[in-house]
């Protein structure tokens, strides 16, 4: 039997992040990206943002579901092959 992993306490920052919904979090990235733009033309940002928050995504319900891509397939409220089309697309298909 695996031992169970000791999760150290939340911090207070942890703990007021969560209090946020995941929308706050990618309007502040989006908006540090168009600072760090400095002046440049920002390109193909729709993709981008796409890409930056679903690969992390499929990898932490992959995760979670043990692998089962079925039971993946299902958290996401995707089709079977629509999952493993993007875990293919991002190299998670382990």
């Amino acid at each position: 039997m695996t031992p169970l992993r000791k999760i150290p306490p939340a911090t207070t920052t942890d703990t007021e992040r969560r209090k946020k919904p995941l929308s706050t979090c990618v309007s502040t990235a989006i908006e540090l990206y168009f600072k760090d733009l400095d002046g440049h033309k920002a390109k193909d940002l729709y993709q981008m943002v796409i890409s930056e928050v679903e690969q992390p995504l499929l990898a932490a319900v992959m995760q979670y579901a043990r692998g089962n891509q079925s039971r993946a397939a299902e958290i996401l409220g995707l089709n079977r092959s629509t999952l493993r089309k993007k875990l293919e697309k991002y190299d998670l298909n382990n």
